[in-house]
């Protein structure tokens, strides 16, 4: 018996090989989101009150956001650099705040392949207040990211369902029909 997950293995009394163990639904899982777990399913074990955290956490921490680059932007004035590079410093971090917004929207509803996102890793961590306020809008409505894993977790049940049903039987015990 195995200390970690306290079944014997394949062969044993928790699982066999032919099927999952006992108190789990057959087929695909769903994808935890962060903050939610997989409680975005069902909206069950504090889905609410998660989605309420996420939305102050998220303003709360576009807020200190701000209030650091303000600080940043203060330190510019006192160096003196002049107005032209306070202009853009205020211009480059707005534009990658909208950048940043407007990805982490999209990437809602749809996924960003690997590469776009090593591409634009700086411009996101620039503009980060962005994220946090696509964070926030979002969780107004519905955990960041659920409509998404839904419809990808919608798509994988009916594609193992569709698996299941053509399935008859065991199909080792299949005869050989030949001649």
């Amino acid at each position: 018996m195995s200390e970690e997950s306290g079944t014997q293995g394949p062969s044993g009394p928790a699982g066999t090989a032919s099927g999952p163990a006992p108190g789990t639904v057959p087929g695909p899982r769903p994808e935890p989101l962060r903050f939610f777990g997989t409680t975005w399913v069902d909206h069950d074990g504090g889905y609410g009150a998660r989605r309420a955290g996420v939305a102050v956490g998220s303003l709360a921490a576009a807020a200190a956001g701000c209030f650091v680059l303000r600080f940043a932007y203060e330190g510019l004035a006192i160096a003196a650099v002049g107005q032209f590079v306070n202009l853009l410093v205020v211009v480059m971090f707005a534009i990658c705040s909208a950048i940043a917004f407007r990805r982490t929207w999209d990437g809602f509803s749809r996924r960003h392949d690997a590469a776009s996102q090593a591409s634009t890793r700086g411009l996101m961590t620039i503009g980060f207040i962005g994220s946090l306020f696509a964070y926030f809008f979002r969780s107004l409505k519905e955990a960041p990211g659920e409509r998404l894993h839904r419809a990808e977790y919608a798509e994988a049940r009916d594609q193992y369902e569709k698996r299941t049903s053509r399935r008859t039987g065991n199909p080792s015990r299949k005869r050989n029909r030949k001649g």
